[in-house]
């Protein structure tokens, strides 16, 4: 016989071991999964990690969101040489990326599998121009603000980095949202609020 804790604890551990396998995924994805441009405003190439660090957010809460910002930590900061220090609040820029989706699709109760034209709106709104508006805007600030880039730079990081983010996002995103997110569903693996 099973008593609510043990089925808290359960869920607790699907988490954890979901949480455990999303960080080395966006952390691969990070480090090589951009598509490089050359002629890309700002140098920036296509950041698929993006599109699918939202998925994950939207579909595992607050651990998706953790995994964005660790993956980003590690992938990018790490592997590039960053220093800690700078690494530490620029990371932040993959952690806003999905962050602000989850907190719309909680705070409109909208369905993260896009299933209704308001859920597709909320998404297009918070979870493809808002969220990589403010991530590509922190991102290229704190390249600055951590001297890795000079202010004058800062606009052409953004508009590459924003534009990046709006291709892949909506090229990749809404389709795993609406494809996948039944099957996850079924499974009962997605969380209801932000932790469970």
């Amino acid at each position: 016989m099973s008593t609510q804790g043990d089925k808290k604890s359960t869920s607790l551990f699907i988490y954890l071991a979901i949480f455990a396998v999303l960080i080395p995924i966006n952390t691969l994805l990070v480090a090589y999964g951009e598509i490089p441009y050359s002629n890309a405003p700002g140098g920036v190439g296509l950041y698929t990690a993006a599109a699918f660090m939202i998925a994950f957010a939207l579909w595992f809460g607050g651990w998706g969101v953790l995994a964005a910002y660790i993956g980003c930590f590690v992938g990018a900061g790490m592997l590039m040489g960053l220093p800690v220090e700078v690494n530490l609040y620029w990371s932040l820029a993959d952690l806003w990326q999905a962050l602000i989706p989850l907190v719309a699709f909680k705070a409109f109760d909208a369905d993260v599998g896009l299933k209704t034209k308001r859920d597709l709106w909320i998404f297009l709104c918070f979870g493809w121009l808002f969220n990589n508006m403010v991530g590509a805007g922190w991102g290229a600030s704190m390249l600055a603000v951590g001297g890795f880039a000079s202010w004058v730079d800062v606009p052409g990081i953004f508009s590459g980095w924003l534009i990046s983010n709006l291709i892949v996002t909506i090229l990749i995103t809404p389709v795993l949202l609406h494809y996948i997110t039944p099957y996850l569903q079924r499974a009962g693996v997605c969380v209801h609020r932000y932790w469970a």
